[in-house]
């Protein structure tokens, strides 16, 4: 046995955590630059409500579709490591693209709003790379069977939740002070975090991203040759494809095009699936679960991505943030999702074990429609604090508090399980397909929430929904409840044949 084997027994590879490092930093670089994004649109470019949430949409769907194309390059052509390498550089050109976008607005509007899409394009881009690449690289650190895998996801997904913590306070606090000229700074400070990342992944990961038996992780694939390319063409290639996602987030809040791309993808993968001859009924039917599964996490990501949309707009405009000593930025508020999810993912872990042992546990699809309901309770409590509250009355910050709290709940019990849950039912064949079924869903979420957020009212202006009025914050926030409460419930009436349909699996 290795001495890297050896000393892993006894803990876990020092490769966990040059991961975690490089992880926490980039969702630092992701969750701030969110946190700020539809403020700095309305607040210094001075887009209106409708537009800047549909651009948020845009970018938000468009971050979960990329990873798709970067996932199939690493797998045959690059591997983990260089395509971490190459996303991590995008994101940070991304960010110092959109810091000299703030530098610029007021003196050359015409070349900040190019700085803008650019800036956003480079940052879709280079998600796509380093995204689906990243989490990937856990697992290979450990041996087949190895009992340790869970709890170093649980340890990375920790390392998740602190960049996505620590990234709107900081920006936030530097970026978000109430004059539009400082939001140049939030997103400087993300460019700093995006390098930090990639500084501590490249300087580490020849040493301590290695396998049991002390063989380097993240090279070009076995059985496939490494491609020798010009490195002109290399950056020309990733030059076009930045390029391209601008293209399309450009179109897309013009003409709404990511919507119907969606669409023709699902239809597309689901037609490749089902035409193949070689699938029992047994796969059929557990492949529709994924399809089924997909479908409502669509209610609930819409609902829920409102954080870095309409959800800012109430924390900025109706929610009472002085504090005496400090005004609470608007942004900072978006830092709650990740503070409660280090808080209870433990304490829900242990209620799932407690309910096993008690052979009590609910079925996957029971717990994602418990998550659709609690994120529906999130909204009620919201909307009742905001019920008989005129335009411009702000109220107590511990609404939103509340609301957040409900809402990773809800996550904790839909996300995680979800994700597992199409790993288990996918057949190994179109395991990869599959998984971009689950993507896609979440692509079309992050859409549908820009839709939704809107919808936001204000003064002068009274939103239409399916013929649903919305005439203030109280009808908009209960559009939430009535879309996540009533899909909670069929997802509860289904949840015993979908059990059936997925023969065994839990």
């Amino acid at each position: 046995m290795s001495t890297q084997n050896s000393s892993a027994q006894q803990g876990h590879p020092k490769g966990l955590y040059v991961l975690f490092a490089t992880e926490m930093w980039e969702r630092f670089s992701y969750y701030g630059m969110r946190a700020i994004l539809i403020l700095f649109m309305t607040k210094a470019l001075l887009y209106d409500k409708v537009l800047a949430s549909n651009l948020y949409g845009s970018y938000t769907g468009l971050v979960y579709l990329t990873p798709l194309v970067g996932g199939y390059i690493a797998d045959r052509y690059w591997g983990n490591q260089r395509s971490i390498i190459t996303g991590g550089l995008l994101m940070a050109l991304g960010q110092f693209i959109l810091f000299f976008c703030g530098s610029t607005y007021q003196s050359s509007p015409e070349l900040s709003t190019a700085l803008f899409f650019a800036g956003l394009g480079f940052l879709i881009a280079g998600n796509g790379f380093f995204k689906p690449n990243i989490s990937s690289m856990v697992g290979q650190l450990y041996g087949a069977g190895d009992k340790r895998v869970d709890a170093a996801y649980t340890i990375f997904y920790m390392g998740i939740n602190m960049g996505g913590a620590l990234g709107p306070i900081v920006c936030g606090l530097v970026g978000d002070t109430g004059n539009p000229a400082d939001f140049r700074w939030g997103f400087l400070a993300a460019g700093i975090g995006m390098l930090l990342s990639v500084w501590i992944f490249k300087q580490l990961k020849d040493k301590y991203l290695v396998d049991p038996e002390g063989k380097i992780l993240g090279l070009v694939p076995e059985g496939k040759k490494e491609v020798k390319t010009s490195q002109i063409l290399v950056y020309g290639a990733l030059f076009a494809f930045a390029l391209s996602v601008i293209g399309l987030l450009y179109a897309d809040a013009q003409f709404g095009i990511l919507s119907y791309l969606l669409i023709f993808s699902v239809l597309g993968i689901g037609f490749m699936i089902i035409s193949d001859k070689g699938l029992s009924s047994i796969e059929k039917q557990r492949i529709s679960v994924i399809f089924i599964v997909s479908f409502f996490v669509i209610f609930f990501w819409s609902a829920f991505e409102q954080a870095g949309a309409s959800l800012t707009f109430f924390a900025s405009e109706q929610t009472q943030r002085d504090l005496g000593f400090l005004t609470v930025p608007a942004s900072i508020f978006q830092s709650l999702n990740s503070i409660f999810v280090i808080t209870f993912a433990p304490i829900l872990a242990w209620v799932w074990i407690k309910l096993g042992n008690r052979n009590a546990e609910p079925g996957s699809p029971t717990k994602m429609a418990l998550g659709l309901f609690l994120l529906a309770v999130g909204y009620l409590i919201i909307a009742y604090g905001v019920k008989g509250v005129q335009p411009g009355v702000k109220v107590s910050m511990m609404w939103l508090i509340s609301m957040y709290a409900f809402h990773t709940l809800g996550e904790l019990c839909l996300s995680p399980i979800g994700l597992s849950l199409v790993n288990k039912l996918a057949p190994f064949r179109f395991a990869s397909l599959l998984m971009a079924v689950w993507f896609l869903a979440n692509a079309a979420a992050n859409k549908f929430a820009g839709v939704l957020s809107a919808l936001y009212p204000e003064a002068g202006r009274t939103p239409n929904f399916l013929g649903y009025q919305i005439t203030g914050l109280y009808e908009f926030f209960m559009l939430f409840v009535g879309m996540a409460g009533i899909a909670s419930l069929i997802l509860f009436v289904l949840t015993r044949y979908l059990q059936k349909m997925m023969h065994g699996v839990q």
